[in-house]
């Protein structure tokens, strides 16, 4: 199993940009229903209006494509986070990070399924960004949410499960969206509603 890892990208004409575009958007359409173990090239192809050797012409194989679909997941995944301002107001900065998960599940459910499905599996093609990527940053945020907690700005907690906690309740929207539409009958409000009660939750723990 090939590890996650950067590829530079080769130059292509506007004709290849234009069908690698095709083959990624069917891809991630594929990948979040099925899963990398349940997605075939085949699923892809007709999902992209492609022939399989026209797919095979730009890519490896499945696994290049779900490679390739990380590389561009992960940047967008950990900007929230990087976002979070070590001078900023700390109430503000959790919130607003809260927020942006949250915008991030509605707009984005499909790469949020795409990111859980590939954890749920071990990680095997994730795993040394999570190491390089996700854990520096991590650690990083903890150590700031933690000397706001120290100087009083915000009541004592565990700052990992903080982290831990916002992205279960934001992300299940995203990855439990069908059941979410069930029980809320398809109502068009529940982000802003999950929004409001997130806010007003997070808030009571963190307020001194």
């Amino acid at each position: 199993m090939t590890s996650y890892s950067p590829v530079p990208e080769k130059k292509h004409s506007r004709i290849q940009l234009r069908n690698r575009k095709r083959i990624i958007d069917a891809a991630l359409e594929v990948f979040s229903q099925h899963g990398y173990r349940g997605a075939t090239l085949d699923q892809i192809a007709e999902q992209a209006g492609l022939s399989k050797p026209n797919i095979l012409y730009y890519f490896d194989g499945k696994e290049a494509i779900h490679v390739t679909l990380l590389n561009k997941l992960m940047e967008t995944w950990l900007d929230p986070l990087a976002k979070m301002d070590p001078d900023g107001d700390p109430l503000d900065e959790i919130l607003g990070y809260m927020h942006r998960k949250m915008q991030m599940s509605r707009k984005f459910p499909r790469e949020s399924r795409l990111f859980a499905n590939e954890i749920l599996q071990g990680a095997p093609r994730m795993g040394p960004h999570l190491e390089s990527g996700l854990k520096p940053l991590f650690e990083e945020k903890v150590a700031l949410i933690q000397s706001w907690m120290d100087d009083g700005k915000l009541a004592a907690s565990d700052p990992r499960h903080l982290i831990f906690s916002i992205w279960a309740t934001t992300q299940h929207y995203a990855d439990f969206e069908a059941q979410v539409s069930v029980l809320t009958k398809g109502d068009k409000a529940v982000f802003p509603g999950a929004e409001a009660y997130l806010d007003t939750l997070f808030r009571k723990v963190l307020e001194p």
